[in-house]
């Protein structure tokens, strides 16, 4: 394979930066060009200038573009059609062999979108999954946009064939994630904990985000949220929602966080290697991040979903759903604290995505995906 070919990766949030990172690294060492158009939330201070994570995680060999594609604060349709323009210019510019873009964020559709009208091939990473709300249709527009799909499972492969996709772009290579969740070289708890001066040993991690296609419930949800940690008298490390329409509210029932400053350590963002060990150490984990549906069952750990942000995404014995009402929120935290932890589920793959991935680099399989896409239609694969 070419060493020349250049491979660009879209990243727009703290969490698909942790998750894609792995194969960035990957295609570096594989001696590939690679650039990271880094956008989104990354360059808002107010989500934590997570672009000084990536600049500091990545070799001086990768070139990255900081892209500021909003203000806090700018509707989704604003986002994408701003990153649309900002990336469409560097691919006109660069004429990248491949773009790679990850799950079902706003910057991962304007990405699909960009690549797919200029013709540049569009890897799609965990595409075929199930999301709750306006996310599940931006993930499966993403798929249809894109020309290869690095899928998670056979579960996702077979949506992705009922989608109309090609069965020849579709790989199975798990979730890039796993690879850091399960590798021997994450801080101790120790280490992460003096980090973040959390002096507490027994916690949970709470994430809530807003439910977009319902502003007004959403903003109850928060406040019965917040209600329900308080009343929980448990420790908490609360980190803050990401930029969708409506963190505001999130981030003001918060602050009624700090009457209880004993009990709760809140950040707007953690490095994800600190965040997993947190995570695997926590007694559960509350609220309606995919961090409860994907990373948790990993670990085994107790998972209260809250709400139905992640409504008909993979279900596991230690997810538990439940209402966004105090009570049973309360309820819900009382049960994990006792709830042994489960067996490792590793439905989303088995910590080898990296090295799935570097083969199909070192193949060139991923430069030879045809463009002009044609649906096939399921008779023609059954």
């Amino acid at each position: 394979m070419s060493v020349s070919k250049h491979v660009v990766f879209l990243t727009g949030t703290r969490a698909d930066y942790g998750k894609i990172k792995p194969l960035i690294l990957a295609a570096y060492a594989e001696g590939f060009k690679v650039s990271v158009f880094a956008t989104g939330m990354h360059m808002l201070a107010r989500f934590g200038s997570t672009i000084l994570e990536v600049q500091r995680t990545l070799p001086d060999g990768v070139s990255i573009i900081p892209f500021e594609n909003q203000v806090v604060g700018d509707p989704m349709d604003v986002v994408v059609a701003n990153t649309i323009k900002g990336l469409s210019l560097f691919i006109q510019e660069n004429q990248p062999d491949l773009l790679i873009v990850h799950g079902d964020r706003p910057e991962a559709l304007a990405g699909a979108i960009s690549g797919a009208l200029s013709n540049t091939r569009v890897a799609h990473i965990e595409g075929g999954e199930l999301s709750g709300t306006i996310d599940g249709v931006i993930r499966h527009a993403v798929s249809k946009l894109s020309h290869i799909h690095l899928v998670a499972n056979e579960e996702a492969k077979k949506r992705l064939l009922q989608l109309g996709e090609d069965n020849n772009s579709i790989h199975i290579i798990g979730s890039p994630d796993l690879d850091i969740m399960l590798s021997p070289a994450l801080p101790t708890l120790a280490e992460a904990k003096s980090r973040y001066e959390i002096e507490f040993d027994s916690y949970f991690i709470a994430i809530f985000h807003p439910v977009t296609t319902d502003l007004v419930a959403s903003a109850i949800a928060a406040t019965e949220f917040v209600n329900g940690l308080i009343d929980s008298g448990e420790n908490f490390i609360v980190i803050h929602p990401n930029n969708d329409t409506g963190f505001e509210q999130i981030i003001d029932e918060y602050k009624r966080l700090s009457e209880h400053s004993q009990r709760f350590r809140q950040f707007e963002s953690l490095r994800f290697e600190h965040f997993l060990v947190l995570l695997k150490n926590a007694r559960g984990i509350v609220g309606n991040s995919s961090a409860g549906i994907r990373e948790a069952p990993l670990y085994g750990i107790p998972s209260i979903d809250v709400g139905d942000r992640q409504r008909g995404r993979h279900d596991s014995a230690s997810i538990s759903q439940v209402l966004a009402q105090a009570k049973e929120i309360v309820a819900a935290i009382q049960r994990a604290k006792y709830q042994e932890r489960t067996n490792s589920d590793q439905e989303f793959g088995d910590g080898k995505s990296t090295e799935r991935f570097t083969e199909l680099l070192r193949s060139g399989v991923l430069f030879e995906a045809r463009v002009d896409k044609v649906f096939v239609d399921l008779k023609d694969v059954m």
